[in-house]
């Protein structure tokens, strides 16, 4: 009689001590499980959070893009990654010199990177490889070739822009535009900086 109570006892007692440790091998299972898809959500956010800043960046602050010809060189090479500001030109006005991103006047959904040459009003010749504005010979140093053939004349609209690229024999620009002239709303940013093959401020 007492060696059968002692059994039950210790059955009992093994009972507990499984069932104990079934409990705790569920608890673990569970904060483990916990771990893991706090883990994963964890990363989620910081994806999402990296998405919607990129997106904003993009959208609102820079514009980034690859010149795949040669009609920039030897300023900006083929294959160069330029960086522009989509904010400069709330607070500034388009100036000549300047190099801008632009959505193609004959085709909007192509960025386009070229030199402003002609501002609102002006008045453009291109004789003898020289480019003449309002009468006076253009002095640009970032040239390195000489502008083969005679353009022009030209008058730039008012709230318009005449551009070229820097390799002037190479370069689809205003001079063969359907629509000659870039509508100051069709910039996109000033040019910064290219970031490939070479860092350079412009």
């Amino acid at each position: 009689m007492a060696n059968r109570a002692k059994e039950e006892i210790s059955l009992e007692i093994q009972e507990r001590v499984d069932r104990e440790k079934e409990r705790r091998a569920g608890t673990a299972d569970t904060e483990g499980k916990s771990v893991v898809l706090k883990e994963v959500f964890d990363w989620l956010a910081v994806i999402v959070i990296a998405v919607l800043i990129s997106f904003v960046l993009h959208t609102f602050v820079i514009v980034n893009a690859t010149v795949p010809t040669s009609s920039m060189e030897s300023t900006i090479m083929a294959g160069d990654r330029v960086i522009g500001s989509r904010l400069y030109y709330l607070r500034h006005e388009p100036v000549r010199g300047e190099i801008v991103m632009f959505d193609y006047p004959d085709d909007p959904s192509i960025l386009y990177i070229k030199r402003i040459i002609g501002e609102p009003g002006d008045h453009i010749e291109i004789t003898g490889g020289v480019v003449y504005v309002n009468g006076e010979a253009l002095d640009e140093p970032y040239l390195n070739v000489v502008t083969e053939g005679e353009w022009g004349p030209y008058d730039v609209p008012e709230g318009c822009y005449f551009m070229m690229g820097d390799n002037r024999n190479d370069s689809a620009d205003s001079r063969y535009w359907q629509n000659t002239y870039l509508t100051r709303d069709g910039i996109v940013g000033k040019a910064v900086f290219k970031y490939w093959k070479g860092f350079e401020r412009f």
